[in-house]
């Protein structure tokens, strides 16, 4: 369904939602001091990358998009911490970690999102990290404990940086994608309640009215008890509801 979506219309078409307005009050705060880690959580469809980089834009600030090119599937954790670096080192030409994170300390943001997440829409013969996991699972896990001995390591240079994170663990159950911190009922509530004891939590979710907002904002004529089907269906997971509506309309 995802081949439907047009995100390049997500400004002209961009709805302001609560989601939204605790999204923008949270970046706010960036311009205000730096180690700042934030994560954005949503479940697959909501449009996580749409409002982070609406809110972006619209506070105007300077932030640096993390790129990562994965050369194949079955890679280990380390090899994919190590392209980090290597994609780092080879956009900002700069050698050692240490001026590295010097650079990335002089943005008021530095996003880890959709060029990071899912490089191979660009890119085909490459993988992003949500590929990568995907066919990982949770062996990816040695992944998260590298990042953290890493931060730990680096804290004197990290607390000169502020993070933003486009925060997904997908995993798949019968065959359906489902996201580990907001699809799977008291164990994403008990992941979520752990990962705010560390760091600022922002979830894009929506309710109803808001869901039937969106997408009626991107096909005006749409019969409004349709879109009701298919948010009991699926959610209020407006992109879904959209890119179904669209291939419908093929």
């Amino acid at each position: 369904m995802d081949n439907y979506y047009d995100g390049s219309r997500d400004d002209e078409y961009f709805i302001i939602t609560q989601s939204y307005k605790k999204l923008i009050r949270t970046l706010k705060k960036l311009k205000m001091g730096r180690n700042r880690i934030i994560h954005v959580i949503g479940a697959p469809g909501t449009g996580k990358s749409a409002n982070i980089y609406h809110a972006i834009n619209e506070l105007n600030l300077n932030f640096y998009d993390v790129k990562l090119n994965i050369p194949n599937r079955t890679i280990n954790s380390r090899k994919v911490f190590n392209i980090i670096f290597k994609c780092l080192k080879d956009d900002l030409k700069l050698e050692s970690r240490r001026d590295i994170y010097k650079r990335l300390g002089e943005f008021d943001l530095v996003l880890i999102a959709d060029h990071f997440q899912d490089s191979h829409r660009e890119n085909p013969e490459v993988m992003g990290f949500s590929q990568w996991t995907n066919t990982m699972g949770f062996k990816s896990f040695k992944f998260y404990l590298l990042c953290i001995w890493e931060y730990l390591k680096h804290w004197d240079d990290f607390k000169h940086i502020n993070l933003l994170f486009q925060t997904s663990w997908r995993i798949y159950i019968g065959g359906e994608k489902y996201d580990l911190f907001t699809d799977l009922g008291i164990l994403s509530k008990f992941l979520v309640f752990t990962l705010k004891r560390f760091f600022t939590v922002v979830e894009i979710s929506y309710s109803e009215e808001e869901t039937i907002k969106i997408v009626k904002n991107y096909i005006p004529h749409v019969d409004e008890n349709l879109i009701l089907i298919y948010i009991k269906k699926y959610g209020h997971k407006p992109r879904f509801i959209f890119n179904i509506l669209k291939n419908e309309s093929l």
